[in-house]
């Protein structure tokens, strides 16, 4: 009975958020309340699920700060108006542009984080040189989706998969770092084709176009040496005798931002602190109770059980399946709690199977899975990933660039969203499964 209740639950808050009928955090929040009223776990067990993900959390709440703490310098402003200006009167340049701009940003940036902060400029600068902006702001969270591949920390789904297997940031650049190159350079090929009406255009005069001029531009040049700090630890962090992991880097470089926009009055930390994405950060820890109640019960020694039937001992057929499944599966289904369901699935079936120990299914196991089983894991990078690139629903920066169209009189509708995303998906799907298997025979 506790099995059946944790995994209805489950599935009833996937489709309260997949239908958008309640705000995601509030679909999750009463899922994990649920749990613990029905007394299939205690409260203390609840905080317990959440204290294991505690790096995920670190992470991106330290992320959000450092971003955010800039934002007085007008940075993102005037980066949205070199989209334009890089485009020289040119459909094709202004969307390359688009994807030059948005790519390394996202590469370091939660994806939804970058599209919260370039999306807004994109409208009112589109309307100015007489361009449609729906197009420009799906190109834009498309290229923010895939380029979260180029790094650990690109992505929620690539840090909690990388996390969960203990991957490095310098093992996922030499291992990874090539199949996000090939999902945004996908795009780029296909831009000419899905965007062809603003490919082919000649922009009106930029004569009239706003130029933002930085703010505070000593601050913003200390603010890069503190972003150039904590990429340097991201990297290097732990190789150290030491090691620093990147969600400690990740909280390091935003104490140092807060003090200095503190200390130089930019900004208060009370106002930063209030822009902080809390409703994502609960998010993320509802959820981890969610998951922890289908683990308590059983229900993913279940599930993996007839994993273990699908693929049997054939990692590299595995390894296929997973970019497909996972990747159709993220379409409608967000990405974070799917992958959170996936990776004690994915351990359990190792462990079913033989090819590793119980202790990997430890929260505390700090060793090495075997190099022989992580196609699995990375494969479901991939399929989480590029997934989201299929729908509307597919990742949240689609649904945050869906809501600054509408604050700025259009929509971008389901059927609209699905013109380009689909095919995008499925190309990236495609050449990953590609990727994947020359990794796999190399």
């Amino acid at each position: 009975m506790p099995a059946l209740v944790t995994a209805l639950t489950f599935v009833a808050v996937i489709t309260a958020i997949m239908t958008e009928k309640i705000h995601l955090t509030i679909a999750a929040f009463l899922g994990a309340l649920v749990l613990i009223f029905a007394h299939i776990m205690t409260l203390t067990e609840a905080v317990e699920y959440i204290s294991r993900s505690y790096s995920t959390l670190a992470l991106f709440f330290g992320v959000m700060v450092l971003v955010r703490a800039f934002e007085p310098t007008k940075v993102f402003d005037y980066l949205g108006t070199q989209m334009v200006i890089l485009a020289k009167g040119q459909g094709k340049r202004l969307l390359l542009a688009i994807v030059a701009i948005t790519t390394p940003i996202c590469a370091v940036l939660p994806n939804a984080t970058t599209v919260m902060l370039l999306a807004p400029l994109v409208p009112p600068i589109a309307e100015e040189i007489g361009v449609d902006f729906v197009p420009l702001l799906v190109l834009m969270v498309l290229v923010a989706n895939s380029a979260g591949l180029l790094t650990l920390v690109g992505d929620p789904a690539t840090f909690l998969v990388g996390d969960a297997v203990n991957l490095s940031f310098t093992d996922y650049l030499s291992r990874l770092s090539l199949g996000g190159v090939l999902a945004v350079g996908t795009i780029v090929v296909l831009v000419p084709f899905l965007f062809r009406d603003i490919w082919n255009k000649k922009l009106d005069t930029l004569a009239n176009l706003p130029h933002p001029k930085i703010n505070h531009p000593r601050v913003l040049m200390l603010g890069g040496l503190i972003i150039s700090f904590v990429l340097l630890f991201f990297v290097i962090g732990e190789l150290l005798p030491v090691p620093i992991p990147p969600p400690a880097t990740a909280l390091m470089g935003a104490a140092l931002a807060l003090w200095l926009a503190q200390s130089t009055k930019i900004d208060t930390v009370n106002n930063i602190l209030q822009d902080v994405d809390w409703s994502t950060l609960l998010f993320f820890m509802f959820v981890f109770v969610l998951i922890g109640g289908l683990e308590k019960t059983g229900v993913i020694n279940s599930l993996s059980g007839f994993l273990g039937v699908i693929i049997g001992q054939n990692i590299f057929l595995g390894s296929l399946l997973l970019i497909a499944f996972v990747g159709l599966l993220s379409s409608v289904v967000p990405n974070i709690p799917l992958v959170v369901a996936m990776i004690p699935l994915l351990k359990q079936y190792l462990v079913n199977v033989g090819f590793v120990g119980s202790e990997i299914l430890s929260p505390d196991f700090a060793g090495q899975i075997p190099v022989e089983v992580l196609p699995l894991f990375y494969a479901m990078m991939f399929g989480a990933t590029l997934g989201g690139n299929g729908t509307l629903v597919g990742a949240s920066s689609n649904i945050v660039a869906a809501g600054i169209a509408e604050l700025h009189g259009r929509r971008i509708s389901f059927k609209k969203f699905l013109r380009y995303g689909l095919p995008v998906m499925g190309a990236q799907l495609l050449v990953s499964a590609v990727y994947m298997t020359v990794f796999f025979l190399l």
